[in-house]
């Protein structure tokens, strides 16, 4: 027992020393990403996450170095996962339901309608068909979190940590445009709040922009927006098991890409169930809002690390050479989801 003990301590330090710098630096660039932010938010809102990707690709030179690759890579493949399991605990089940059954299916059409139209658009564009996947679920899911736990269950291909940062950038981009453009189309078309906010949170990307564009125009709109953006996030656990089981019929090619089994995902839904039911448990509910809290911070600051590894991981050169092409396929998406979403809550109403 004794010679168990003394040669598995130096593996555990082995391996801490392996990852602790790569960890480290990118643990660095969240905490600059979140001291930096509100000042950006000075001048354009966009998500400390959006920051994070964008300091970690500055100091790309620096992280290059064969000392921080191994950390980088845990953060961007491990931590990730463990993060984006975490966010199940920000979902109620009595949430979603209240959502009403109109409402629901129009959401889950205008998803449907854009993953899809991402695989479309990568096809027709010459694109991996990864990058189709990213492109249309980061844009119908949830933003740069759907793209990034996406990311894990694609397989891998030349080019793929570059394809993943612009769409996180794209889609953020947009997004930060449909706050300030939807809301008058709403007006236009002559919505109520209650659909206003549903058409907010069924259309704009990234949550942090469905908030500021529905608390803009009441707290009404801003509940329900954030409510249906909720349910899209919710909808992160079909989706990702879709589309890893659709890469993993792809034949020899595709299963030699080594696809994972996304157990993150079903700990996601787990945790779901876990938030729907023990607050209504009065004897364990005080001290689960305590165990909620922390944990939901363990996954912003989980996901906040793992997108600033990946911007570490990613130079300008490779986000430069994609082209036009990447640009017409995150376009197209966002088109769909607007055009089929506004369309379906138009018939309903």
């Amino acid at each position: 027992m004794a010679e168990v003990s003394v040669t598995a301590v130096p593996a555990w330090l082995a391996t801490i020393r392996r990852l602790a710098p790569g960890f480290l630096f990118a643990s660095l660039v969240a905490v600059l990403a979140v001291l930096g932010a509100p000042y950006v938010a000075r001048v354009i809102t966009i998500p400390a996450m959006v920051v994070a990707l964008l300091i970690g690709i500055v100091l790309n030179p620096i992280a290059t170095r064969p000392v921080f690759q191994p950390g980088l890579i845990f953060c961007v493949k491990q931590l990730l996962r463990w993060a984006v399991a975490l966010m199940g605990l920000r979902i109620a089940l009595s949430d979603i339901v209240a959502l009403g059954l109109g409402a629901g299916v129009v959401v889950v059409i205008a998803m449907v309608a854009t993953i899809l139209s991402g695989f479309l658009a990568a096809r027709m564009l010459g694109l991996p068909s990864p990058f189709g996947a990213l492109v249309g679920v980061g844009t119908g899911v949830c933003g740069a979190s759907a793209t990034l736990a996406t990311s894990a269950v694609v397989p891998e291909y030349a080019g793929k940590d570059a394809d993943v940062v612009f769409v996180v950038v794209g889609v953020n981009a947009l997004a930060t445009l449909a706050m300030v453009l939807y809301p008058p189309l709403c007006v236009a078309l002559g919505f109520t709040p209650q659909t206003t906010g549903v058409m907010l949170g069924a259309t704009i990307h990234d949550v942090a922009q469905v908030a500021g564009a529905g608390y803009a125009v009441s707290d009404a709109v801003g509940n329900a927006a954030v409510i249906v953006k909720l349910f899209r996030v919710f909808l992160l656990l079909p989706v990702v098991l879709g589309i890893g089981w659709w890469f993993m019929r792809q034949g020899a090619a595709a299963r030699a890409a080594s696809v994972p089994v996304p157990v993150f995902a079903f700990v996601f839904l787990a945790l779901c169930i876990v938030n729907s039911v023990l607050p209504s448990v009065h004897a364990l509910a005080p001290l689960y809002a305590h165990v909620k809290d922390a944990l939901v911070l363990a996954s912003t600051a989980g996901l906040l690390i793992a997108i600033g590894a990946l911007g570490l991981n990613t130079s300008l050169t490779a986000i430069g050479a994609l082209g036009w092409r990447h640009i017409v396929a995150v376009c197209a998406t966002t088109v769909v989801i607007l055009v089929v979403a506004t369309g379906g809550l138009l018939l309903i109403r």
